[in-house]
């Protein structure tokens, strides 16, 4: 009988297997944002498909959309391709009857900021979207994941999609999180310990006493790097933590419902002889504050580190990996990660732009000044952030600190939005991304919390909040 986490919600969603191990599952919530979604819906009209269900589907715009003060659509003006693509799918969603969350709706925002905080994003569900983050989700105890052009036309026609059933993992974060260390420090560490291929046909499973420790945004943080690892499905079994967090959500349930839901959530859980085809132990004792030296999320270091020594790496292909990343980076071996300047932070994307992370990121700049030489934006996740941060001020703490106050959206982790790192420039960002060209054609980017990218501006290098007595 299924006893993992992950073999209970699939098994519950497994309408019927096909042929050659392939499973056809229902899904309970697609998520659609103008990037991919757009596209999707014109190939599906295009063939005389309708939307199965349009009430399971969820629009947004995030991906293409200007964060610039006072936007109303795309980030090259009316004429633009981004604007083209936002005014597509406003015209799709209203013809199909799908909802959509556009400018001017209090629930825009990145689609991986406002499921969740909405309540479309429910443990024991499954979750789809045209987006490899959509991992984030699993937080709540859901199966999310991100498909593909063709997968996104299958779900819109028939609100199911056919998967192979990947293997399990878990990872045990164990241990108490030291002072300054957050869920980033967490999963960047992981991501370093075990490499961007260690998920690859795996869905993980986080556990641990550091993972209980966490709020739901910290949780989110963690399952939102799963891809990072290779995997395209994280979860976190749902506790009185989630419950809490979901209480009183448009789309989650209420009252009574809420009761006869949690007595089900509860069930949701690995049982303690649950058999998982990988297991592995992280001992966070002794981790300190996380930020990337490559091109890839799995080149990390402790910032109190060096940038390591190809010369030192027996791999040839390794060696060879390290060289390139130290060149692209413009680094040298053994150079103190601490005292790498900086042109740019960036605070804001799907892992790092919730309420708590801005709440992180003012505490170390409040009453400070970023550095003349550093260019700083803070791009909340949803309108719903936004507001909720505006009311406590956290807005003009940025401001005062010379920081850009940004409108919600992807912004500059995707750079599909004119949102861009300038060529030959360094940004700290609190994205999940850091390959070459992510944020820009020749930017250069280094992966960390909130909290570090909020000293480094202020530092005008790398650093951690206590480098500049603030603290985190």
């Amino acid at each position: 009988m299924a006893n993992t986490l992950f073999d209970k919600v699939w098994d519950s969603h497994q309408i019927t297997e096909l042929p050659g191990e392939v499973s056809l599952l229902h899904v309970d919530r697609h998520l659609v944002h103008e990037l991919t979604g757009a596209a999707a819906i014109a190939e599906l009209e295009q063939r005389g498909l309708a939307v199965a269900n349009p009430e399971l589907t969820f629009a947004t715009l995030d991906h293409v959309i200007s964060t610039r003060p006072g936007r109303v659509a795309g980030s090259d003006g009316d004429e633009q391709w981004s604007t083209v693509m936002l005014n597509t799918l406003r015209r799709q969603s209203a013809r199909l009857h799908i909802p959509l969350f556009d400018v001017g709706d209090a629930r825009q925002g990145i689609v991986h900021v406002i499921g969740p905080e909405l309540g479309l994003s429910l443990p024991g569900t499954t979750i789809v979207c045209g987006d490899s983050h959509t991992c984030t989700h699993g937080a709540f105890g859901a199966l999310a994941w991100g498909i593909g052009s063709s997968e996104l036309v299958h779900v819109l026609a028939s609100q199911t999609i056919r998967q192979r059933r990947p293997k399990t993992m878990r990872i045990n974060f164990n241990g108490a999180l030291r002072p300054g260390v957050t869920a980033k420090d967490m999963i960047l560490h992981a991501v370093g310990v075990l490499g961007t291929a260690s998920g690859t046909g795996y869905a993980v499973e986080f556990a641990g006493a550091a993972v209980r420790a966490l709020d739901m945004e910290g949780r989110m943080t963690v399952c939102n790097l799963s891809i990072e690892l290779g995997a395209k499905m994280g979860m976190i079994a749902p506790d009185a933590t989630t419950f809490a967090y979901l209480e009183g959500r448009e789309f989650a349930p209420r009252g009574a419902q809420l009761a006869q839901a949690i007595a089900s959530w509860q069930q949701l859980v690995s049982g303690d002889d649950a058999v998982f085809d990988r297991e592995v132990q992280i001992d966070m004792a002794d981790v300190g504050p996380q930020v990337t030296w490559g091109t890839s999320p799995q080149q990390v270091a402790a910032i109190t580190a060096c940038v390591p020594d190809p010369a030192d790496e027996p791999d040839v292909l390794r060696r060879l990996q390290l060289s390139d990343a130290i060149a692209y980076m413009q680094l040298q071996p053994g150079q103190r990660i601490d005292r790498i300047a900086i042109d740019r932070v960036f605070i804001g994307s799907c892992t790092n732009s919730r309420l708590s992370d801005l709440q992180a990121a003012a505490a170390v700049v409040k009453g400070r000044r970023i550095a003349a030489s550093v260019s700083g934006w803070v791009v909340p996740g949803s309108i719903a952030v936004k507001h909720a941060a505006e009311r406590e001020g956290l807005d003009r703490i940025f401001l005062d600190a010379g920081f850009e106050w940004r409108e919600p959206g992807c912004s500059m982790c995707v750079g599909a939005n004119g949102d861009l790192v300038p060529s030959g420039q360094r940004c700290v960002s609190t994205s999940n991304r850091n390959f070459v060209g992510r944020q820009g054609q020749g930017a250069m980017t280094h992966l960390a919390s909130p909290a570090v990218a909020a000293a480094s501006a202020i530092a005008g290098t790398i650093a951690t909040p206590d480098m500049i007595g603030a603290s985190a």
